[in-house]
């Protein structure tokens, strides 16, 4: 086999294995996936993206597969293009997301020579992939490169005692790299299928992918089996909708984080973090969903000993080891049950009465503060005007929304890289998610985390256009490390204001409106309420930022204010 006619023949397993979607970072070792691609996407079998970042196509190739829950591969050349994916291998590792990437590498012989682009890049990433394969130069049989391809896919859509999550898959190539005269994409080799995706019958569920039409299916109790005891429900990163018809159910408080997409119904509890501090001695058990990672008064409460916990886990977790939490895990919903018994008379209603008040209370003070916007203002605002799906950027926003998002509206889906909570590639998952999705996306975000990936910006002619709005708050800076102790080290005198700003705060003179510009984006430019809620008017058409330009002390100062309001 030749190098066109390996990557041929891998990419049309993928496809096979249910693959929809791909993303290439265009280079020369990689040019016979390149040809491969463009002719499986002349027949439609295939979506391409062309991405010139390699960490851009990374995100991408994940948002892709958060939107779409397929695996998505993601194409690079070989050298340092590989190593630009780790940090969205890292995200999706974390997150259980079926990222597999697909490394073009130069022959064997060649390592360790010195030869241009020629590094170690198989299993480069090892403590991070589910699995990982490598197809030498010319193999010979093609059932034991495809054997190998689908073991590695296999294991990424993983098992019942291991998480999905991404592969690699190194794949060695020879010269010549490019086909034989007279090439096109449609003279290219026979599709050996001839079946378009739409055409093939539906795949197999993988463990990974299984759930349930009712996610209750499995509790058989009836009220009154159970105990009464006071406990809450805590729906963290990817929850679920489970979450909350659990908590409703049981007639308990629920707790939930933005990206849980469990913040909706009348059990929700809006602000429940300004609250823990009344209700955290009243609290006897804790039934946990999810990844909860937002907020320091609930890691207090998640450490009192005498309090308590299940961590409901129906299939492996990404995001710890087995033994490394204190939480009694669970498998099964009568079991978690049993555990959290009913809500006593009053105990749900003392919870969304109180939760009710200091809703009330927040959009008091978010309209007496209105007058100069903070983070907070923006946070409500579009979470209230996102009837799309909605991705939240790590730092203040996702926190800012954890506090002041209503559970009397919820976008179709929150997405958020919770992963690892890193600022990178945020934009470009977002990208990838209204690519899958097809649906129009807003992204909330700060000035550092879009700044990190305007990368995402540049999408070249005849490439698929997202409808993506991308709402920056620009405090000029990252403003979250002067709420944490930071902030009080900051206080000490000028000089250690000086060294906080510069080494914390890391402020910049960017002009995100001649950015956008020169990658060929719409931008808008806020700095009022009205101004704000006419940006949010109606859905995302094509890709274009609103910037929201916000006093760089304005987070300190309503942080100052929320205290007050709840002390």
């Amino acid at each position: 086999m030749n190098a066109l006619d390996t990557a041929r023949t891998l990419l049309a397993d993928l496809i096979d294995l249910g693959v929809r979607d791909a993303v290439l970072a265009p280079g020369s070792r990689s040019a016979p996936f390149a040809y491969a691609l463009a002719e499986l996407e002349h027949r439609r079998r295939v979506r391409v993206h062309i991405r010139t970042d390699e960490r851009v196509a990374g995100f991408t190739a994940l948002g892709l597969s958060l939107a779409t829950h397929r695996p998505v591969p993601v194409i690079t050349t070989s050298g340092t293009a590989v190593g630009e994916l780790l940090p969205a291998v890292m995200e999706a590792s974390h997150a259980g997301v079926r990222l597999i990437v697909l490394s073009a590498d130069r022959p064997e012989e060649l390592r360790g020579t010195g030869a241009n682009q020629t590094t170690r890049q198989d299993g480069l990433f090892p403590r991070h992939v589910r699995a990982s394969a490598e197809i030498p130069a010319e193999p010979e049989d093609r059932d034991t490169v495809l054997s190998d391809l689908r073991t590695a896919v296999g294991l990424g859509a993983g098992t019942p005692s291991l998480p999905a999550g991404p592969v690699q898959v190194n794949v060695c190539f020879r010269d010549p790299l490019v086909p034989e005269e007279g090439w096109s994409p449609s003279a290219g080799a026979p599709d050996s299928a001839g079946e378009t995706p739409a055409s093939r019958a539906p795949e197999e569920t993988t463990t990974a992918d299984a759930v349930t039409a009712d996610p209750l299916v499995d509790v058989e109790t009836e009220p009154g089996e159970h105990a009464e005891r006071r406990t809450v429900v805590l729906a963290g990163h990817g929850a679920g909708e489970a979450a909350a018809f659990f908590a409703r159910r049981h007639g308990l408080p629920l707790l939930a984080e933005p990206s849980s997409n469990a913040r909706f119904g009348p059990n929700a509890i809006p602000a429940y973090r300004a609250l823990l501090p009344e209700f955290e001695e009243q609290i006897e058990r804790v039934a946990v969903f999810g990844r909860p990672t937002l907020s320091r008064p609930v890691a207090r409460l998640m450490s009192r000993r005498d309090v308590e916990r299940v961590l409901y886990q129906p299939r492996p977790a990404p995001w710890h080891e087995p033994g490394k939490r204190s939480e009694r895990v669970v498998a099964h919903l009568t079991e978690l049950g049993a555990f959290a018994g009913y809500g006593p008379a009053g105990w749900l209603a003392s919870w969304q009465e109180a939760g009710a008040d200091a809703e009330a209370a927040l959009q008091t003070l978010l309209a007496e503060e209105e007058d100069s916007l903070s983070g907070l203002h923006v946070a409500d605002a579009v979470w209230e005007a996102s009837d799309g799906n909605l991705v939240v950027g790590a730092s203040n926003p996702v926190r800012d929304a954890d506090l002041v998002a209503s559970p009397g509206w919820h976008p179709i889906d929150v997405y958020a890289n919770r992963g690892l909570a890193g600022i990178d590639g945020t934009l470009s998952t977002a990208v990838g998610i209204a690519l899958g999705s097809g649906i129009p996306t807003r992204v909330l975000l700060g000035d550092l985390t879009f700044l990190h990936d305007a990368g995402a910006l540049l999408l070249g002619p005849g490439e698929a256009q997202p409808d993506v709005q991308a709402v920056v708050l620009n405090d000029e800076g990252g403003r979250i490390f002067g709420l944490l102790e930071h902030g009080r080290v900051g206080s000490g005198g000028e000089e250690a204001a000086a060294a906080v700003e510069r080494y914390f705060g890391t402020p910049h003179r960017a002009d995100l409106a001649s950015l956008c510009a020169g990658y060929g984006a719409e931008h808008r430019l806020v700095e009022s309420a009205d101004e704000l809620f006419e940006a949010l008017e109606g859905q995302a058409k094509g890709l274009s930022v609103v910037e929201v330009r916000v006093a760089p002390g304005r987070a300190g100062e309503m942080a100052e204010a929320v205290r007050e309001l709840f002390a």
